[in-house]
């Protein structure tokens, strides 16, 4: 039955939207596990008829996407890059992509290798200075900008809006991955977006369970269907037991997210002036350059991502990213377990990350401990074993 009345983004969650199975009343979204559905009598489809194109239990959690970003469609993939790569594959050889030059590594080696083969110009711009953007996006010639919402791992801050505008007056698409920053806290559309992205993942899953992608879009055009289309022939649509899954994770999302934002808070508070920090990076602390940009665009909290940039530069980083017992040392974020990464070690060869730089997902394990884990390795560091690493370079 359909909502009749706004109701808040936290509750549609808890409810998995307006969702309650037509046949049995069950509360909980069934899977669907069947890759085929059969015709009527006179031989039409209904609403599904491949598992290679969609599932009922992919369409739920769709529908349930949409709702949220305030979207007109939303689409299931089967990887974050599966979805993000989705966004490029329509764009003929000679169009400009604008995308950072410090994002998400996975996708900058995949455009890198893309732009080479099929004639596609990559520029890249600095997150850092917002000002680069409206530089470097040409009218006639841009087609395609690639934001992140916080740069991945520096988490500089974009202004979405003045972003939306730069690239629709050079007649441009923006593309937006807002990752590390959900629906609850930031809906891009209605700041100027397109398209929106997320790893499901990362925060929408929150259970480092499930591999998933998602895109909404703010309206369904040529270019829309040309990414339905490629998810098709791909075969790139999640499977019915990770969508699943997915929607579990994300009836919890609300509460995660405001877990790991005071978390992050507190953790940054208490090593932005540390003796053995050169900086710390978040955009929850006032003293961070894109703190009032992201004060004005999220509605629900920070976000659980910071970095830490070490006075013992590369290798006590490095050190240090072994020595924590309840941070892991893995790749991801966005789960209800913390992690530490040293990210310059599992970067690409042009990456331009800082190699002091620890990036750490905060979980919804207790603050306190969680900082008293980072002291005690702080403390474990042993300055010989740096610096025999740095004689054996």
């Amino acid at each position: 039955m359909a909502r009749t009345r706004n109701l808040a983004l936290a509750t549609e969650l808890a409810q998995a939207g307006d969702f309650l199975d037509p046949e049995t009343r069950a509360i909980v979204p069934p899977i669907h596990p069947s890759t085929t559905f059969a015709r009527d009598q006179d031989y039409n489809l209904g609403s599904y008829s491949y598992g290679r194109d969609t599932t009922p239990t992919v369409h739920v959690v769709e529908q349930l996407m949409a709702r949220l970003e305030g979207a007109a469609a939303s689409l299931v993939f089967s990887s974050g890059q599966a979805a993000a790569t989705a966004v490029f594959e329509g764009l003929p050889s000679g169009q400009e992509i604008v995308a950072p030059r410090v994002m998400y590594h996975g996708l900058q080696v995949w455009l890198r290798r893309t732009a080479s083969q099929r004639g596609l110009k990559l520029v890249f711009f600095d997150a850092a200075r917002p000002d680069e953007l409206e530089a470097v996006v040409i009218p006639g010639k841009t087609a395609l900008v690639w934001i992140e919402t916080f740069a991945n791992p520096t988490w500089d801050v974009m202004d979405i809006a003045k972003a939306a505008h730069i690239a629709h007056e050079a007649g441009a698409v923006l593309a937006v991955d807002a990752t590390v920053t959900p629906p609850v806290t930031l809906r891009a559309i209605g700041l100027g977006a397109d398209i929106v992205f997320h790893s499901a993942t990362k925060y929408l899953n929150g259970h480092s369970d499930v591999l998933g992608g998602v895109l909404s879009t703010c309206t369904v055009n040529d270019h829309w269907q040309d990414i339905c289309t490629v998810r098709t022939l791909v075969g790139g649509v999640m499977g019915p037991f990770e969508a699943w899954l997915l929607m579990r994770g994300m009836r919890t999302l609300d509460l995660r997210f405001e877990r790991a934002s005071a978390n992050a808070l507190k953790i940054a508070q208490h090593f932005e002036n540390h003796p053995a920090m050169a900086s710390v990076l978040y955009p929850g602390l006032p003293s961070h350059q894109g703190h009032d940009i992201a004060t004005r665009q999220l509605t629900g909290g920070f976000g659980g991502m910071l970095s830490l940039r070490l006075k013992g530069g590369e290798y006590v980083a490095r050190a240090l990213a072994t020595k924590t017992k309840l941070f892991r040392p893995a790749t991801s974020l966005g789960g209800v377990e913390s992690l530490i990464e040293h990210r310059i070690a599992v970067e690409h060869p042009e990456s331009a990350v800082p190699r002091d730089l620890l990036r750490l997902s905060i979980g919804i394990e207790d603050a306190a401990d969680l900082i008293n884990d980072l002291e005690i390795a702080l403390g474990a560091v042993n300055p010989d074993e740096t610096q025999g690493a740095k004689r054996s370079q």
